[in-house]
């Protein structure tokens, strides 16, 4: 059910945690599965130096959250606003279809983190 890339991202996810005094806290949620996340940034000079998550959710939730964090880590606003729940799935081999929100809110909470930085 879930690509070795998706397990080995839930197992052994690099950026959990959380930052302190970071720039910039970007949130999103899905009420439905029960899915919420918390993305931390620092930027300097208009791009992500640093990124960590909190996720209360399932596998996929997670695997998605560090995977937003490993393709926007030293990327420039722009190049990170304009990273798509495409690219986060694809990057971690697929998701099973009923599981494509996670990318999805990834992507939600970046741009909500991005957006409330400018």
């Amino acid at each position: 059910m879930y690509s070795k890339k998706v397990l080995q991202h839930f197992t052994d996810p690099k950026f959990f945690g959380k930052i302190k005094n970071p720039d910039v806290i970007g949130k999103a949620g899905n009420p439905r599965c029960g899915d919420l996340l918390t993305l931390y940034l620092k930027i300097e000079k208009g791009k992500i130096k640093d990124i960590k998550f909190e996720t209360y959710g399932c596998a996929s939730a997670i695997a998605s959250s560090d995977m937003i964090c490993k393709l926007s880590i030293n990327k420039t606003l722009k190049q990170a606003v304009d990273i798509s729940f495409k690219d986060v799935a694809k990057e971690l081999g697929g998701l099973p279809p009923l599981k494509i929100h996670c990318a999805q809110l990834v992507t939600e909470a970046l741009r909500n983190a991005i957006k409330k930085h400018k």
